[in-house]
């Protein structure tokens, strides 16, 4: 992977002069090369990770294993387009296994969350079964540690 996408991925707040000192290269270079990832379509966008503990911000999450049925003409492609453009849905994967795709469903209660997968998910022409399984703490997202500690912020010291 380009050093840039890494570095990015890792911290979409890195300024261009910032990445330029990192990677050695020309802050000019650096621009150029995120607007033609952005035209390209390699960046499709930048987000802050957030714990939600902290601000009292409440809220459901879930994920949900789908099985379907894949079409004739777009395989998994079309129905799973279909889920993903519901606002509930906060991320849609293609998965092997047992299920066939993995949304992850956010909602303000319990109950609209469970309206959404009865309502909407479970009745699309396609949609074979559904098991949820409801979120109900975040230790990691995207790589990032949501509590830590004095003690594991201290390095470990062994004999």
């Amino acid at each position: 992977m380009d050093p840039l996408l890494k570095l990015l991925r890792e911290n979409a707040a890195f300024r261009p002069d910032q990445l330029a000192k990192l990677l050695q290269l020309d802050e000019s270079e650096i621009i150029a090369r995120i607007r033609e990832y952005e035209a390209k379509g390699t960046i499709v966008g930048y987000r802050t990770i957030i714990n939600d503990e902290k601000i009292k911000h409440e809220r459901v999450r879930a994920v949900i294993e789908v099985k379907i049925t894949p079409e004739r003409e777009g395989g998994f492609d079309h129905l799973a387009s279909r889920i993903a453009k519901h606002s509930e849905v906060e991320a849609c994967y293609l998965m092997s296994g047992s299920y066939d795709l993995l949304a992850i469903v956010e909602g303000k209660t319990l109950n609209e969350v469970a309206s959404f997968v009865s309502g909407k998910l479970s009745t699309l022409q396609g949609v074979i079964s559904t098991s949820t399984h409801f979120m109900l703490k975040p230790y990691k997202e995207h790589g990032v540690l949501l509590h830590r500690t004095e003690e594991e912020d201290k390095l470990q010291v062994t004999p």
